[in-house]
This record gives structure tokens, sequence and C-alpha cells, in this order.
């Protein structure tokens, strides 16, 4: 936490200094750094400062966080109009003031949110290096509109920024080098790190929301300026600001669900594609003279989807849902118009956007901080829900329970779906041969379609979503191919084999994907059907063969498909039951699915996840746990019945029979006069580790009351025995007693490495598993056979991570003692 606040503040302090030099030396005629060596460096620090706040930001909230992406989006987008300065492409008289200038209006206002809600809320330094950002920003605005201020103003903020990141940066460097015992004044953040942590872990807030409202008011603030005549024109030099904002705004959209907020989430994927489409939209003038057109269609769809999507965030708090209605106004307002993003009405709207995204994002900074929170509604609508028997909130922890294990991410299917309609829907504008970039498409399908689609394929793994994954993946990828072909201009007028070849492969593949998805549910079955429609249209049109008006009828039926499925992922991610249903499996099979309402799935970071387990386990329940080595299948001894319920669950060959493990050889205490005097030194010289001892069987079994059980545990002759090396498995031990171990998958497969893999291999035959994620090992333990160990010969049954001369090192240890 320290390292990642002090890489957060030197970048501040080292980007801070770089400006101040560029204009103190800017009245030179050669200035001391270059426009092109500047914007490379901002680009440099605004990526490693990005990094250090969202590194921090996974640990606890701080206004730190908000200060660092706001700051780190902004010299983004500033570096870039740098870098095009020196390139010699903003050559017009008052180009680089034009495009500085709705970027630095935004920044200012947006770090003056950060700095008072700072002053506000006891963060003093961070507060007034948000303050010294803000008015170097002011400075610089006031500085390209009047020449009598000077850039040693502008210097003398970003130096006043140097000088306090420095100042804080050092003396977290020195807190953590002389581990406490030296802190500066205003430096130490032990006294808050409590505090910060409880504010984070409490009511679920998503401390993303304000930066994300935040670059809201970055790319509102280009058609702002432009409105009030602040610039006299939309070029080149604003996409950087609008592409950053886009860029960033997938970045909180990923964090977003990181903080499990499905709805903001999906309202910020929703933005970004706006703000890449209006980044489009200005970039396309550089190569031709006219405007591009902006169809209707999609936009109106747009606008639908927001207001659905407003529906159901002021549920959860009315102030965001009312604040999304500004997009649904502008949606209709960009459809209105014929000129899209260029015209009054759409920029007047943005007016709208700028202000309402400044006051939500300072509600939401301040309640992150304060005690005192103020109001959004949240309450009231939970209260008039509550008298309602039809409509539930869903909360709790099963909020976002994946199928498999647990996860970090929420569900991402919500926005997935949305993708598909706008990506659909932008398939009904036909391209113009001549001019194939004139028609605003490309972004709706190549950033709707396939960037947030690849986006909510990949949090659908995470989630262990496999085949909802590489559904979202495969379709991501043809919505890109397809876009850029066809509404990019590398289609062209002919049609080629190999076009059809490429999609032929492709329906292959989703043939397969329609296959599986008889056996997740109706909902899927139909949407992956329906996409089959799109790609015939594809085929169909690649070997001159379309029919008219298929290809709209195909694009129109998916694309209410992926409607109804967003409205479903939308009302059974809010409330609890289905609202919509999504429909059962088309085909069941004996085994497929049935452990998915059965067996819990418990992360194993949580003591109440160990805790419940162990409960299930002292019932007479089996469950699959982690170890330090592989995921093993366990019993407690206590109860005979979950020992032999194990043994049929498993088919246990009789060449690999169950073991015990033990917490500590206390548990064997009553019973150490059994043992021998070497035997019960080396057991204590070679545990905990991954390391069974297979000794003599004898009375000392009897005191583990497996009772009649006990004929499944080990040989006649011999038990194999040990203490894992795994303080999880240990505590559970600790609170369970001795337990009975066998590898967690049917006998004669490979071990599993997973906790996926022993719901996939035991989920119907288990009754939980407590998640741990990949194992620390994908190797066994090594077995040792002590049955003759007093007459001083051990031997091996199997050779696992501990290798012979280790374990034969121990003993020799404990012979000489």
């Amino acid at each position: 936490e320290s390292l990642h606040s002090c890489i957060a503040l030197l970048a501040i302090a080292a980007g801070s200094l770089l400006l101040a030099v560029h204009f103190y030396s800017s009245p030179r005629a050669a200035p001391l750094i270059p426009s092109t060596a500047l914007g490379v460096l901002l680009l440099i620090l605004s990526a490693l400062l990005a990094y250090a706040g969202i590194r921090r930001s996974l640990r606890n909230a701080s206004l730190l966080v908000s200060l660092c992406l706001t700051l780190s989006a902004f010299w983004c987008g500033y570096g870039v109009i740098l870098v095009l300065a020196g390139q010699g492409a903003l050559r017009g008289p008052g180009d680089s003031r034009d495009a500085l200038v709705p970027g630095l209006a935004a920044v200012t206002l947006a770090l003056l949110l950060v700095a008072l809600v700072g002053f506000l809320c006891g963060e003093p330094v961070l507060a007034l290096v948000a303050a010294a950002a803000s008015l170097a920003g002011a400075h610089e605005v006031a500085l390209h509109f009047s020449s009598s201020l000077g850039p040693s103003a502008v210097a003398c903020g970003h130096l006043v920024v140097c000088l306090v990141g420095g100042y804080f940066a050092l003396g977290r460097i020195l807190y953590f080098l002389t581990k406490g015992k030296v802190a500066l004044p205003g430096t130490d953040l032990a006294k808050t790190k409590a505090r910060e942590q409880s504010r984070g872990r409490a009511g679920g807030t998503n401390h993303f929301a304000a930066p994300g409202l935040l670059l809201n008011m970055l790319s509102a603030s280009v058609f702002c300026c432009r409105l009030l005549g602040v610039t006299h024109r939309l070029f080149l030099g604003h996409v950087p600001w609008l592409w950053a904002a886009g860029t960033y705004q997938i970045g909180i959209c990923v964090l977003s669900y990181r903080a499990m907020d499905v709805l903001m989430a999906t309202a910020f994927g929703f933005t970004s594609i706006l703000q890449f489409a209006a980044g489009y939209c200005l970039l396309y003038p550089t190569w031709q003279p006219e405007e591009p057109s902006v169809p209707a269609p999609f936009l109106v769809v747009f606008s639908i989807l927001f207001a659905v999507l407003a529906l159901f965030l002021s549920l959860q708090s009315p102030v965001d849902g009312l604040y999304l209605l500004g997009f649904v106004t502008y949606c209709i307002a960009l459809a209105c118009s014929p000129r899209g993003f260029f015209a009054g009405g759409p920029q007047g709207v943005a007016v709208a956007i700028f202000v309402a995204s400044a006051l939500v994002a300072l509600i939401h900074l301040y309640n992150v901080r304060a005690r005192t929170k103020i109001p959004t509604g949240k309450a009231a609508v939970k209260a008039l829900l509550a008298r309602s028997s039809l409509l539930k909130l869903r909360e709790g922890p099963d909020l976002h329970a994946p199928y498999l294990g647990y996860s970090k991410y929420a569900d991402a299917e919500v926005l997935a779906y949305a993708c598909s309609v706008l990506a659909s829907f932008a398939l009904t504008t036909p391209g113009d041969p001549q001019a194939p970039l004139a028609t605003v498409v490309i972004p709706w399908v190549v950033v709707a379609g396939g960037i947030l689609k690849l986006l909510g394929g990949s949090v659908a793994f995470a989630r262990g979503k496999t085949l909802e994954s590489s559904a979202f993946i495969l379709y991501a990828v043809m919505w890109i191919i397809w876009g850029l072909t066809r509404y990019g201009g590398l289609y062209g007028t002919a049609r080629s084999f190999h076009a059809a070849v490429g999609i032929v492969a492709f329906m292959l593949f989703n043939s397969f994907i329609v296959f599986c998805s008889l056996f997740l549910n109706m909902a899927w079955f139909f949407y992956s059907l329906t996409f089959t429609l799109i790609a015939v249209s594809f085929l169909l049109d690649a070997v001159h063969a379309l029919p008219s008006g298929y290809d709209i009828a195909a694009t129109l039926v998916f694309g209410l498909v992926s409607f109804y499925c967003f409205l479903a992922a939308l009302s059974s991610s809010t409330f609890e039951g289905c609202c919509l249903p999504l429909g059962g499996p088309v085909v069941q099979l004996s085994g497929v699915g049935a452990g998915a309402t059965k067996c819990l799935h418990l992360p194993a970071r949580k003591a109440s996840s160990v805790k419940r387990i162990a409960d299930i386990l002292r019932s007479g329940g089996t469950c699959g746990i982690p170890t330090d080595t592989v995921y093993v299948l366990v019993a407690a001894c206590s109860r005979p019945d979950a020992v032999e319920k194990a043994h049929r669950s498993k088919r246990q060959a009789q060449d690999r029979p169950m073991s015990l493990w033990i917490s500590s050889l206390k548990q064997l205490e009553p019973a150490k006069h059994l043992f021998t005097p070497l035997l019960w030194d080396f057991m204590e010289a070679a545990w905990p580790s991954p390391i069974s001892l297979v000794i003599p069987r004898g009375e000392w079994v009897d005191f583990l009351g497996m009772k009649d059980s006990a004929k499944y545990v080990g040989t006649p002759q011999s038990v194999a025995i040990r203490i894992p090396d795994c303080s999880v498995t240990t505590h559970l031990i600790d609170l369970v007693g001795p337990i009975v171990v066998t590898s967690a998958n049917p006998t004669g497969e490979a071990d599993t490495t997973h906790h996926n893999q022993v719901y996939a291999k035991l989920g119907d035959k288990v009754d939980a598993v407590l998640c741990g994620g990949p194992s620390p090992e994908n190797i066994a333990s090594t077995v040792v056979d002590c049955t003759k160990i007093d007459s001083g010969s051990i031997g091996f049954f199997r050779v696992g991570i501990i290798p012979k001369s280790q374990v034969l090192q121990i003993l020799e240890q404990v012979q000489r003692k």
C-alpha cells in the first residue's frame, strides 16, 4: 500500500515538474523539452499513474484513487495533443488552443471537486495537490485567452504540485524504510487505514463511480466549449480527449465489475461507446471534406437501452438513475440531428450532462469519504419495495454467485447482451461502397460488438462460465472482423471465395456452441441459434446470393432475442427470483448440472467459509478442500457415515486406500504410548509437510471414533497419516478433529488442481467445495513406508513433491538425536 501510494505521488510530482519546466522555458525560441518528447513522457507517466491508482484501489477506497485516475486520463489526452502539435498535425492558427482548452476546463473543475472533498473529509495533503493542479489548469486556460498572465503562473502551479507530491512521497518512503519510526507531518496513513478499510467494505459502495463520472465531464466538455463559443470548431485535436475518456471508462467498467456493481459498470460501458463514436465523427473530416452521417436506428435503440438501465439503476440509486436519463436525451437528440455530434441540439444536451456529471460526481466523492452521507434516495426506494410482495431486491453474498467457485467480478452478461443489440441494429444500416467510412457504423460494431463483448467474455471466463465466455469471445471476433471489412472499406464491392470459407469456418464453431447451449438454458440456445442467421447473411452476401431484406430480418430477430436476454439478465441480477424466465436446459443428461444447486462454493480466504465447511463436516457431509499440494475430498473421522459416503462417491480402489490427516500431534497424544519413540520423533520432525507416513495399524485408530467405517481407511496392516502444511486445512482440522482424506477425483483420473475441477468431477457427490483457486503445487505428496522404521529402514510408495534425499536426511537427524 505504501509502495503504490509512493509510485502515484512520485508520478504526479514528476509530471508536474516536466510541465513546470515546459512552461518556464516556453518563452524561448527553443523550449528545453520538445513538444513531442514532453507528450511521450506524459503518456508514460499517465500509464504509471493509472497502474498505481488501480493497484491501490484494490485494497481500499481513497481520494487518491480519484485523483490518480483523473490526472492519468488528463495527461493521456494532453500528451497525445502535444505529440500531434509536435508532429505538425495542428498547424492552423489557434488549433493548439482549441484542442487543449476543453480538457483543461474539465480537469480544472474535476480536480477542484476532488480538492473540496479532500478538505471537507480530512485529507489536506491530497486536497492541496488537487487544488494546486486545478489552479495550474485554470491558469493555463487563462493563458490561452490572455498573454498578459504569462506562463510563469502556470509553471508555479505545477511546481507547487511537484513539491507537495514529492513531500508526501518522501514521507511515505521514510515511514516504510524506518518501519513507522519516522513519519513527516501529514504523511502517516496508519491512523486512517482502518477507517478507510471499514468504509471500503461497508455497503458494497462502488468507489470507481466518481472517476467514471469525472470522465463524462471530460468528454462532454469538448461539445460544451464548441456550443458556448470557447472553441471555434470541432476537429482532430479534440479526438484525444474523447478517446482517452472512452478508453479509461472501459477500464473503470472492469473495475466496477470488480466492485460487484453491475449497473454502473454497464452504464460506463454504454458511455464509452458514445465517446468512441464521437471521436470517430471528429476524426473523419481529416480525410474527407464532408461531415459523416450518423444513422438513427441504432441511436434510438441505444436510447431504449439507456432508459431501461436508468429504470433499474433508480432502484439502486435514484440520483444515478435520473442522471442516466440525460444520456437517453442525448441519444434521442443525436438521432434527430442529421449532423449528429456537430449539431447544436446534442451539444446543448452535452452541457446538461457536463453539469449533471459534476454534481453527481461530487455526491459520490463525498459519500465515499464522509461519515454523514448526502441522501441519494436509496433508502426510500428500499422502503417502498419492502412493502411489495412481488418485487424484492437481491442482496447478500449470493448476489453475484458464479456457477463455479468464486469470482472477484460481478456478472457482465448484461453489457454483453446489450452490445449484441447495438451491433445487430447497426448492421441494418448499409454502408456506401464508394465512401465506406462516411456512415458512422464502425464504432457501434467494432467497439460495442467487439471490444466490449471481449470484455464480457473475459469476465465470464473469470466467473467460471466457460461456454458463455467462449461464445462472447467468438462473437466479438466476428463483429470486429466483419465491421472492419464491410464498413471499413476493406471489403469493397468485390466478394471473394476466401471470405466465404472463413464465414463457413465460423459457422462450424458456432454450431458447436449451439449444441452445447442445449445443456445450458433456452435463452442461450435461441441467442446462439439466431446468431447463426447473422452468419448465414454474411455468407450469402459473400457469394452474391443475399435475398433482398434477409440481412435486415436476421439482424432484427437476433436483436430482439438479445434484448430479451438483456432484460432477463438485468432483472435476475436485481430482483430475487427470475422475473423473466431464461428457461431450463433443452437436453438434460444424468450428472450434467446436477450439483449446481446442491454443491456450495465458499471462498477459502474467508474464515467464515472455513467455519461453514467445518459445520458441514460435523453434520456428516463430505467436502472438497485445498491443501499444500492438490485438492482433496475429506470427511470427519467422528462421523462414520460420512467416511463411508466418501468411499462410495470416490469408488475407492483397494490399492489406493484413504488416509488420515491431523492438525497436530496433540490429537494423537492419548495414544502416544502405542507408538514407538523413533516413529513418534520422526512424525514430529517430518510434519507439517507434504509427506504422508504409512505407519502400522493398531489400537490407536480406535481413538479417532471411526468405528466400523475404519475398514475403509488404510489397509488391514497400515494407515497413511500426515499433517498438511496449509493454514486453511489445519485450521479446519482444528475445528473438526481428525479427518479422512482421499484425492478429489474419480479413481484412475489425474489429480485435481483447481476448485472448478472438483466441481466438474465430483460436484454432484460432495456437499461443499472450499475454493482456493489453483493449487500451489501440481504434484501430490510423498508417501513414505514407515512400517519397518524401528529396524532403521524406510521405503517409498510414491515420490512426490518432497524428494527421497530430504526424507532420508530427516530420518538420519532423528536417529542421531
